[in-house]
Order: structure tokens, then sequence, then C-alpha cells
């Protein structure tokens, strides 16, 4: 018996993302807290690394081809870089602001991003039309964020 449907999955997977950013940054704060914000950022990473060697090594869980790596294109390395800059700014403005707050400013900027890429065809990625509808959505996702801040 499916609980939940082919197409529903993904969004359930991305919810639960959602789920983990919001307690990884609470975590990652917590952590900064006593060692420092670069230094809870590196610490993050390692763990990170360690879990995805075990994962993808010991594991054998990977599915891909790693020997393959030079035929992606130079701007797909960026993501670590990315990955940092995210978890540093995530952990410095939850003390600031809060969780709540942190994270709907985050969601905010994603969703803004997001349309951006899907409309210029970002990244390599397929182009995605832009609909009223999905800037009405942003709209009242910044309004609602408003309302969340304190």
């Amino acid at each position: 018996m499916n609980f939940i449907s082919n197409e529903m999955l993904p969004l359930v997977l991305a919810c639960l993302s959602g789920v983990l950013m919001a307690i990884q940054g609470s975590l990652n704060t917590a952590l900064s807290k006593v060692v420092g914000l670069l230094e809870a950022t590196f610490v993050v990473q390692l763990t990170g690394t360690v879990l995805v060697v075990i994962l993808l090594f010991l594991g054998n869980m990977g599915k891909g081809n790693l020997y393959l790596w030079q035929e992606a294109p130079w701007y797909s390395w960026l993501g670590g870089i990315v990955g940092v800059a995210i978890i540093y700014l995530v952990a410095a403005s939850i003390p600031s602001v809060g969780v709540a707050n942190a994270t709907t400013a985050i969601i905010v900027g994603q969703v803004l991003t997001a349309i951006i890429i899907d409309y210029v065809g970002g990244f390599g990625l397929e182009r995605v039309a832009c609909s009223p509808k999905q800037v009405l959505g942003l709209a009242l996702l910044a309004i609602g964020a408003r309302l969340l801040l304190k």
C-alpha cells in the first residue's frame, strides 16, 4: 500500500529537507556559541564529509561515477563553497532574529532565487516559465514573512 503517491514523494522529501534545515541551523548555532562561528562551520563540514565518505565508500551507496568529475561544468564545483556560506550565515543570523524569522527569510530568498533560476534556465537547467501565480505566491510569502517578524 502506497501512503504517498509518486508525484507527492519529491515534495514530501523537500519538506523533510526544510525540517532538517531548521534543525541544522539551530544545532549549528548552539555549537557556534561554544566554539565560535567559523569553527562551528568547520566542524559541520568535517562531520558531513565523514558521513559522506562512510556512505559513499564504505556503505557502497553511490550510484554515480566519480571518474567523470572532470566532465562537470566549472560552476558546479561552487556548491561546497556555497554550502560553507549557508552554514555560516544561518548560524550567524539565528541568535539575532530567532529560528522562525531566520528560516522564513531563508525560504523567501530560496523561492525568489529559484524562480529566477527556473526562468533563465540557470546552471544548465531547463527553463521554466514564471507564471503570475508564482509572482503572487512569492508576494504572499513575503507578506507572510513580514507578519511573522516580531
